[in-house]
């Protein structure tokens, strides 16, 4: 993988901004620090979360809340609220201005919360991964229940703080969508709930039944030999990443260190490909970041496009035909059995639509939104108060029952599945919004470049390189929705998902 041409033409292109202001050097300075303080608490997160022996939770949670104090602490600073006021009417560079626009948000919505609360929420989310973790395996949600019940009232009092006059769940979402209205994130939803049941609908009335020649159980040491194969199929920078298990796939890390992570379902061995391959997109966003910019809003990523990221490369490139035509024979080398297996075959298997099936994260691509719209209307309901915690098992199966025709037999396949509420609320729809980006990137990237030829030429590289010109280079240059037309040349649209999964799966299941 390239590491820093185009980091080193962007930086090129910007030496001529004005000199910098010394109010504007001296915020820096401090963003910096603060930047370094929350890098060092995200990788204490990941050791938590793949090598921490589970006594370590008390001790990592003091921690991590010790951490948080600090960087709150130097960005609510009086001098920071001097700088800010003194850089108002000042003479900025365009990437000066959407330096301070960043950080003055961060600080205004930071100001309004007293530190010792943002370390209690902070050391509260340590301890409750552990709650979690020990209550999923043992299917005990009324162990977890009250950490839950803990969280969400902290999160709604840091809410009541930033905007009481708001309901504290529309607080929590402009937490990752500050300049995309909540009523246009209805609507997006609106149009999926419109779109995908009935396409959901028609393929389980298809008389197609798609491949799946994975049966028995896979070794976890040839799975992760798979997993490793495929990294360095696409490209993957070992001297900046690594590849770990966790109880629950995720990403950590910076333009010089991005770290993947995946887990194994003994009977199920494409689980771990695409989960991996998914998280290698999310690190192409953080390793395609500038350099020259590290610990600055510039040299940080856009959480709200994250997901694009990881949905491109696990959707758009590695469930197509192209990619398996290539990568086959690799599958095939890793795990036995599998000499006969084809193209078609395997193709038909990573794209294969199971609405029965419990699990978010090992959902297919296209009910894989019913878990999510299922999520992001408990969240809401839940820190309304509409829903309280003893009631969320019951909900959550009547809901996956409604949109999905299956209910869970244990909470454990449930609504203790996904680790997420242990530590934020109101953030379930970048899921579904990144497939959404993801989509129209597609479509974009696609005008530009031959990106079926390119994997059958396994030349990966031409795909990050397009990624990081029109997407990472920016950090965050721009806010979520100009982000987006920039990198794409439109608004925001579902237009591209629903087309998309439209004519997939329609010539999938002969629609």
């Amino acid at each position: 993988m390239s590491t820093d041409d185009s980091n080193s033409a962007e930086s090129a292109a910007t030496t001529d901004d004005p000199e910098s202001p010394d109010a504007y050097d001296a915020l820096l300075d401090r963003y910096r620090r603060i930047s370094n303080l929350q890098q060092s608490a995200m990788f204490l997160n990941w050791d938590q979360q793949v090598t921490m022996p589970s006594g370590g939770a008390p001790g990592r949670a003091q921690q991590l809340s010790a951490l948080t104090e600090t960087s709150h602490e130097l960005l609510v600073d009086d001098e920071v609220g001097d700088w800010l006021a003194d850089l108002a009417d000042a003479e900025l560079s365009d990437e000066q201005s959407a330096t301070v626009r960043e950080i003055r948000t961060d600080y205004e919505r930071s100001e309004a919360v007293p530190g010792e609360l943002m370390g209690e929420i902070s050391r509260t989310a340590a301890e409750s991964q552990q709650i979690w973790q020990d209550a999923k395996a043992d299917d005990d949600f009324d162990a977890f229940a009250p950490r839950l019940e803990q969280m969400r009232e902290l999160q709604i009092e840091r809410a009541r703080h930033i905007a009481p006059e708001k309901p504290p769940y529309e607080v929590m979402y402009e937490d990752t969508y500050q300049t995309f209205p909540i009523e246009k994130m209805a609507a997006l939803f609106d149009t999926l709930r419109a779109e995908l049941p009935p396409l959901i609908a028609d393929i389980e009335a298809s008389d197609t039944d798609l491949a799946d020649p994975f049966e028995g159980e896979y070794p976890e040491a040839d799975q992760r030999a798979l997993c490793e194969a495929a990294l360095d199929f696409l490209g993957y920078d070992r001297d900046r990443g690594r590849l770990d298990t966790a109880p629950h796939p995720f990403m950590a890390g910076n333009q010089f260190d991005a770290r993947v992570t995946t887990r194994f379902k003994p009977t199920d061995p494409l689980d771990a490909l695409t989960a991996t391959i998914h998280e290698f997109g999310h690190a192409t966003y953080q390793l395609g970041l500038r350099q020259d910019k590290y610990g600055e809003p510039l040299g940080q990523s856009r959480g709200s496009v994250h997901e694009s990221q990881s949905r491109f490369w696990e959707n758009h490139v590695g469930r197509t035909k192209p990619f398996w035509e290539e990568f086959l024979p690799t599958l095939q080398e890793h795990l036995d059995g599998h000499d006969d297996l084809t193209v078609d075959e395997v193709y038909e298997a990573v794209n294969r639509v199971y609405p029965d099936n419990l699990i978010r994260v090992e959902a297919d691509e296209l009910t894989y939104h019913m878990h999510i719209i299922l999520r992001c209307e408990i969240d809401r309901a839940y820190v309304a108060g509409d829903v309280e915690v003893a009631e969320i098992p019951q909900v959550w199966n009547e809901k996956m029952e409604e949109y999905l025709g299956v209910v869970p037999d244990t909470d454990t396949e449930g609504c203790l599945q996904d680790i997420h509420w242990t530590s934020r609320y109101a953030a379930f729809q970048t899921y579904t919004v990144g497939s959404v980006v993801a989509a129209q990137l597609n479509a974009a990237i696609r005008e530009d470049l031959d990106v079926d030829g390119l994997i059958q030429d396994r030349e990966f590289e031409p795909l990050r390189e397009w990624m990081t010109e029109h997407v990472h280079r920016y950090g965050q240059r721009y806010e979520t929705p100009e982000l987006i037309e920039v990198a794409t040349g439109e608004p925001l649209t579902a237009d591209y998902f629903v087309d998309y999964v439209h004519e997939k799966f329609g010539e999938l299941y002969d629609l």
